[in-house]
């Protein structure tokens, strides 16, 4: 028994030590359970101290202006900014944009499917220009002969191959509906300038650039595909998706010149031109193709002309209205040959009968979409940073200040938005100031904005059946000044603070020898143009305040 008690004893310990052991883990276990969510709460603690600690560093490094600036660069508020964060000031300091995808060649198939476009145009109301009569200005019948003569679409029909459409398909990577991409990238920056106006003859196409340039010079035997100014190029956007179709919404700028020597040149630059395509994901068939110069704005193409052959020879501008100018599929495209079951091949218009072939499509069905409305938005916004505030129309802009103002006067909240209204074209203020961060940062913040035309303005003034609007139409025409306004009222229309674009620009067009020229620090990293406009809102924001307060 002895030897059996020996022979036990071993594992019986064995077992007393394995139960201990499995106590201690247990206990171990337990302790770490309860630590982890002590820890967690620790690194919690020190992560936000050490925020809280690179905020006051950052007001005593920046001062609250420079903290404004980052803060509207930092998209995701951690203090930091991430080279991505810092993109649009680099390529804003530097002109140096990323490279974009090297598309391959356009190889077109002579079996392929063919799409017909037919081109529609009503020419410019002349009566809709300032300057369109004989000896208005200086105006000479030579400097309007190309326009006067451009009544009808160069090539009324065409047909193409529908494999060269395929430039309108989205770029390799992986792109969603609703994205946007550069179909012909805009060269232009703040340190390119922009393109010579003494020109007649448009550079070669190359690339994408080919069919663009085909379909224009439907309308116009000279069109340029990069415009002279910004925006510049083609953009596109995914309106709708599914396995096998995309419907594909685009927004071209381009410009035609009109004039032939002896005559100094003309240009003739619509407000743009968009359209859609719906066609294969292979760019075999296209079912549907539309472009054309939207018509719903009185006014929606900018002229400009030389009145010497150089450079440097005075030019004239003007405005006008296009009625129509657009391109449009007459059917889906078709096969240019098909063969019969035997293989052999039939006309595609006729078959052996001698009857039309006809063709039946299936209805299509899409597995993504977003509005007509949102993928114009997503163009506009490529195209013009500073539409990421929404400009709204102006009847609209005061109705919605009207609206936030009952609503905060409910809440029993301050009223502290009020409308900014620019009259004009504004080119140079849509490419600098408006597109820095810390304004787009301070009129989400605090403005309804709005820009309207003059000549919107006069109709609206002279609407008898709304006299709230025409009041307000009134105020503001009484307060504008030749070329661009920038106005800021009040929800009822009363003008608080205003200044001409002008002056603005002659204020902060400094030379670099003159003392804050440069990028400063003295209020938030930013060059005196933002710092100005800034100022300019906020002494607004201060005169509302005083208004209200009467």
């Amino acid at each position: 028994m002895a030897a059996d008690v020996d022979q036990t004893a071993p594992e019986d310990g064995h077992r007393s030590r394995c139960s201990g052991s499995r106590v201690s883990r247990v206990m171990w276990t337990l302790l770490m359970v309860a630590a982890v969510p002590l820890l967690a709460f620790g690194i919690k603690y020190y992560q936000d101290a050490q925020f809280l600690k690179r905020q006051e560093e950052s007001v005593r490094s920046l001062g609250a202006e420079g903290l404004f600036l980052f803060s509207s660069l930092d998209t995701d508020h951690d203090l930091y900014l991430s080279p991505e964060e810092f993109k649009p000031i680099a390529e804003k300091l530097t002109g140096i944009t990323p490279p974009v995808d090297v598309e391959e060649e356009v190889i077109h198939d002579p079996n392929g499917e063919t799409l017909t476009l037919e081109a529609k145009m009503q020419p410019l109301i002349l009566d809709t220009m300032t300057k369109s009569k004989d000896g208005f200005l200086g105006v000479s019948h030579s400097s309007l002969a190309g326009l006067r003569s451009w009544k009808s679409p160069a090539v009324p029909s065409s047909s193409f191959s529908a494999s060269q459409f395929k430039v309108f398909l989205p770029p390799k990577k992986k792109v969603e509906v609703g994205d946007t991409w550069w179909v012909i990238p805009s060269e232009l920056n703040i340190f390119t300038g922009y393109l010579p106006n003494n020109r007649y003859h448009p550079p070669t196409p190359k690339g994408k650039e080919v069919l663009i340039h085909s379909l224009l010079s439907m309308f116009h035997p000279r069109p340029f595909i990069k415009s002279r100014f910004a925006p510049q190029g083609a953009v596109a956007c995914i309106r709708a998706s599914n396995d096998f179709y995309y419907d594909i919404v685009f927004r071209i700028h381009a410009e035609f010149q009109l004039n032939e020597v002896p005559d100094f040149p003309f240009w003739f630059t619509p407000g743009q031109m968009t359209g859609n395509i719906v066609l294969s994901k292979d760019a075999s068939h296209v079912r549907h193709f539309h472009l054309y110069v939207p018509s719903n704005r009185s006014l929606n193409v900018d002229m400009e002309w030389l009145y010497g052959a150089s450079e440097s020879s005075n030019m004239e501008v003007d405005i006008g209205y296009l009625p129509q100018l657009e391109l449009q599929s007459t059917g889906p495209s078709t096969p240019s040959i098909i063969t019969d079951e035997e293989g052999n091949i039939i006309d595609s218009r006729t078959g052996r009968s001698g009857e039309p072939i006809q063709f039946v499509f299936e209805d299509i069905h899409w597995n993504a979409e977003i509005s007509r409305k949102e993928a114009a938005h997503n163009l506009e916004v490529t195209f013009y940073p500073f539409k990421k505030v929404s400009y709204l129309p102006f009847s609209e802009a005061f109705e919605r200040a009207e609206a936030d103002k009952k609503l905060n006067q409910y809440n029993n909240k301050p009223v502290d938005k009020i409308t900014s209204v620019f009259k004009g074209s504004g080119r140079t203020l849509r490419e600098t100031v408006l597109e820095s961060s810390p304004v787009l940062a301070l009129l989400n913040q605090s403005f309804i904005s709005s820009w309207s035309l003059v000549k919107e303005l006069e109709n609206m003034q002279a609407d008898e059946q709304n006299p709230a609007l025409s009041e307000k139409a009134r105020l503001h025409l009484e307060n504008y000044n030749f070329p661009v306004e920038m106005m800021l009222a009040l929800p009822n229309g009363t003008i608080v603070h205003h200044i001409n674009a002008n002056f603005f620009l002659d204020q902060t067009a400094m030379k670099p020898e003159e003392e804050g020229a440069t990028f400063s620090f003295s209020g938030g990293f930013e060059d005196p143009s933002t710092s100005t406009y800034i100022s300019f809102l906020k002494e607004g924001l201060e005169k509302a305040k005083q208004y209200l307060a009467q």
